[in-house]
């Protein structure tokens, strides 16, 4: 799955699925839609109050591949329901969200939105968003557009998935994690395996990517402040408490990974290279520069070479105080239809293409009130990757609320009991 072997085909199948099932989206003289990058779409819904900020609400279109044959109950593209449950790939990435669902029912009901807004649908965010976000955030900076905040897939409603915690908790994403992909190499003499020397280059390799491993997880002291003293997430208790498991593990520090190996060419033959890669997913409270120096810090050998293949810093941290529109709107959509969930920020451990925004917008959220109880973050890119028809329409009803709760002109004073939310 890379830039040049999308399924195109199927692209354009989609596009006129699109048209088929939204017929009063692609018919209303309110809806500006056009192609962007051959494949994406973008959505403009001008308001009635053009002098309000607009917003932005995001998702994409593309999905990563599945084989039935690795166990599916389901054949993962026929969305076949299976007690109460849709199975296929893009139930939960990402083609579940419900915005265009919503905006048909707005229209259908003759809804016109005070603030303005649009809708981006990416085509390639699954291989880093660089022909489909990427070329809508351009356009929309060639028209001087500004975005009050923008709201992408990212985090959930987590469900028993927090060993510890009471209660379902609804965590949006008020940052995204940086990534780093670093190449550790050795080269030495080759030789043959019947006169081996003392240390081989993949023996050498080896011992350095064992103390790399031995550190799998950077962590940083409460200190650092990025916990910050209402974000309740981070508390030292709870910290303990996400550490104990690899699907919240992440939540909480910079993770490592050694993904690929590579040496040796011939079974009696000693090699003279020996490579591998490992994969970092880096907190917002550090650094790539960061996360660099602690590798050579931790290999400490002259004789491994330490190279940064790619990377970038984690993203901006968005703001979510009482006065934050974005946030407090999300926040009161979500409160507002599942009124026993605790809501909070939280950081986003996987990658978007919401980051090609940040030049248009301040605040880049990351939810979406997919509902995940224990095993389901295993589906998310896996075997059996469903939804239930239940929390579909959730979702669909959460944007239809959501855009309806944008068009208030600002926020209440905090703590007043008296506003339009």
């Amino acid at each position: 799955f890379t830039e040049t072997n999308v399924n195109t085909s199927a692209l354009r199948e989609f596009d006129a699925l699109l048209k088929k099932v939204f017929p009063k989206i692609f018919s209303s003289s309110l809806v500006q839609h056009e192609l962007v990058g051959i494949y994406s779409h973008l959505f403009r819904i001008p308001g009635s109050e053009p002098h309000l900020e607009p917003y932005m609400l995001l998702a994409h279109i593309d999905v990563v591949p599945a084989d039935e044959a690795d166990g599916w109950d389901a054949p993962p593209f026929s969305a076949q329901e299976i007690n109460g449950f849709i199975y296929g790939r893009g139930t939960i990435d990402n083609k579940q969200s419900g915005i265009l669902q919503a905006l048909e029912y707005l229209l259908e009901r003759g809804h016109t939105p005070r603030r303005s807004f649009y809708i981006g649908l990416g085509h390639d965010e699954e291989v880093n968003g660089l022909y489909g976000a990427a070329n809508i955030v351009k356009l929309l900076k060639s028209q001087g557009v500004k975005l009050q905040y923008v709201l992408d897939e990212g985090l959930a409603v987590l469900d028993g998935v927090i060993s510890g915690l009471d209660g379902p908790a609804a965590l949006i994403g008020i940052s995204e994690k940086g990534q780093a992909t670093v190449k550790l190499s050795v080269s030495s003499a080759p030789g043959h395996s019947s006169m081996p020397p003392r240390e081989s280059s993949i023996g050498i390799l080896a011992s350095a990517v064992k103390r790399q491993a031995e550190t799998p997880n950077i962590f940083f002291g409460l200190p650092l402040r990025f916990i910050m003293s209402n974000l309740w997430l981070f508390s030292p208790l709870l910290s303990r408490v996400l550490e104990r498991k690899p699907d919240t593990n992440a939540f909480v520090r910079t993770t490592t990974a050694v993904t690929m190996f590579n040496s040796g060419v011939k079974i009696n033959i000693i090699p003279s290279n020996a490579e591998a890669f490992v994969n970092f997913r880096i907190h917002s409270a550090q650094t790539l520069q960061e996360v660099v120096e602690l590798v050579e810090l931790t290999v400490s050998d002259e004789r491994v070479k330490v190279e940064l293949v790619n990377g970038f810093d984690p993203l901006p941290i968005s703001s979510y105080d009482e006065q934050a529109f974005g946030f407090q709107i999300i926040k009161k959509t979500v409160q507002g239809m599942f009124p026993q969930l605790t809501v909070a920020p939280g950081i986003c451990v996987g990658n978007t293409d919401s980051r090609h925004y940040k030049d248009i917008t301040q605040d880049i959220y990351r939810f979406a009130p997919s509902w995940f109880k224990p095993g389901d973050p295993q589906r998310f890119h896996g075997v059996n990757e469903r939804i239930s028809i239940q929390n579909y329409e959730e979702i669909v009803l959460f944007y239809f609320q959501l855009i309806q709760n944008n068009d208030i002109k600002k926020l209440p004073p905090p703590h007043s009991s008296q506003h339009e939310l």
